[in-house]
């Protein structure tokens, strides 16, 4: 009787359901009903299964137990995070909403619980063999993690502002200061995303590949800038939305619409993954952001400044090259290890190489290979983690020999900081905006960098103890 349960036919049935609709029919029609029916599908399984983890025959527990996560996963945001966070460890990454309408499946729990007493001794093994891990593939194996909702369509109808996208469709009737999810009254999107708008004399339009909307007071003859996010902030803005499943791809502006209002008119611009830019009646602009429930709001909008933050690879980039002017102002300091000190050298800067930030999905593409781009990558990792530490421990093993002196020690690790801080800070004053395009931080990092290196160990080269029969470098 103990599998009884998860092998009756309804439940079976239910499995595969689950299995078709979560991999097959989502993606292929996307929506309410195939949505709603995995929650129903789900609700039929789970407690079977459930029953099958409990030490004693407790199947109304599984039942009530299976009813009171999946309402607290639906209806808090708290819910939802722990159960994503539970399901990534089980069955890898995982996004579970919140969404109090799936609560209509509930009822599924009472067909389930009815399923369970008319359920009957197994007497066929290949059911069990067959139905344990169908239901445990069917539970685990959820459907693909959906990608970052994004904005790509914008219109007016009946008087509200309808934004469409992926994983995401809203609307707002009062000219875009809140949003709804849904699309309000029923409405036909129009067939190309409208990327110029005019109310009288009026006139806007989005400018290719940008976060840019240009405004014309003459019919279109002349244009000027009315809203925009520099290139700079618009890149900072990409990595901040980056998502390590779903790569964001360059931000820019999809669509326009404008609404006319009794105090004047707004402009409500998609753009993407950054949600939405609202010009009110006023003539403000503000971003709108997406909830996590796919919803806008300009809490939740993307900041364009962070100290520090998504320049991680720009960082590792400068602890390198700060390990190797260490490596390299060493053996300076040292005149009698110059020769295999050359060795040595090159050593580390093959592994410093190894051990860049370099993009192997890339080479191999997002879709196909992604395995060989991890291989890649390990392998690169591996190889340049064992070149820097060998190198290093074989430098300081020879500055001990060599009774290198405490002050060019101090010397050589000063000029070593001096060259990260030289890589790193002009990047930490492109996240918060000063100097906003990324291209200056980075011709002003490698500028810091190169200048104070190749200063720095030109001091440490005069400043260094002659080799046996030889005078000090500068002082012959």
């Amino acid at each position: 009787m103990k599998y009884a349960w998860l092998c009756h036919p309804a439940t079976l049935a239910a499995t595969l359901v689950l299995l078709v609709n979560d991999h097959v029919l989502k993606q292929a029609w996307p929506g309410f009903v195939t949505g709603k029916l995995s929650d129903v599908a789900g609700l039929l399984v789970a407690p079977a299964l459930l029953s099958l983890l409990l030490l004693r025959r407790a199947d109304l527990t599984a039942t009530l137990l299976t009813g009171t996560l999946f309402t607290l996963a639906k209806t808090t945001q708290t819910g939802a995070e722990a159960a994503s966070q539970a399901w990534t460890l089980i069955a890898g990454p995982s996004r579970i909403l919140a969404d109090p309408t799936d609560l209509l499946a509930l009822p599924a729990l009472a067909l389930a619980w009815w399923i369970r007493n008319h359920s009957h001794q197994v007497t066929r093994q290949w059911r069990i063999m067959t139905g344990v891990p169908l239901a445990v593939l069917a539970v685990g194996a959820t459907s693909p993690v959906p990608g970052p909702p994004s904005a790509d369509v914008v219109y007016v109808t009946d008087g509200h502002v309808v934004v469409e996208g992926y994983f995401t469709t809203a609307s707002s009737a009062d000219g875009g200061r809140t949003w709804a999810l849904g699309s309000g009254p029923a409405a036909k999107a129009p067939g190309k995303p409208q990327t110029l708008a005019c109310v009288a004399r009026r006139c806007y339009r989005i400018a290719p590949d940008r976060l840019k909307v240009l405004q014309s007071d003459d019919s279109g003859a002349t244009w000027a800038t009315s809203w925009e996010l520099s290139p700079g902030r618009t890149e900072w803005v990409r990595r901040a939305l980056a998502d390590p499943e779903h790569p964001t791809p360059r931000l820019r502006s999809h669509a326009l619409a404008v609404q006319e209002r009794p105090e004047g008119h707004v402009v409500v611009v998609a753009n993407g993954r950054d949600g939405v830019a609202v010009r009110d009646t006023a003539g403000t602009w503000r971003r709108h952001g997406f909830t996590p429930d796919g919803g806008l709001s300009t809490s939740a909008a993307s900041s364009v400044t962070g100290m520090g933050l998504h320049i991680g690879d720009e960082l590792r980039v400068a602890v390198l090259g700060g390990f190797w002017i260490l490596v390299a102002g060493l053996l300076l300091a040292m005149p009698g290890r110059r020769r295999s000190g050359v060795l040595v050298l090159g050593l580390a800067l093959i592994g410093v190489v190894l051990l860049l930030p370099w993009r192997f999905e890339e080479w191999y593409g997002y879709d196909t290979l992604i395995r060989s781009a991890d291989m890649t990558q390990a392998a690169f990792q591996v190889t340049g983690g064992v070149l820097v530490l060998g190198t290093l421990v074989s430098v300081l093993s020879a500055a001990r020999r060599e009774r290198l002196g405490a002050e060019a020690l101090r010397r050589v690790l000063w000029v070593a900081v001096l060259v990260t801080a030289g890589l790193a800070l002009p990047f930490h004053g492109w996240t918060l905006g000063r100097p906003d395009d990324y291209r200056t931080a980075l011709v002003l990092a490698a500028l810091y960098g190169l200048g104070t290196g190749a200063a720095g160990l030109t001091v440490i080269r005069r400043n260094a103890a002659p080799a046996p029969g030889r005078p000090a470098p500068g002082r012959a």
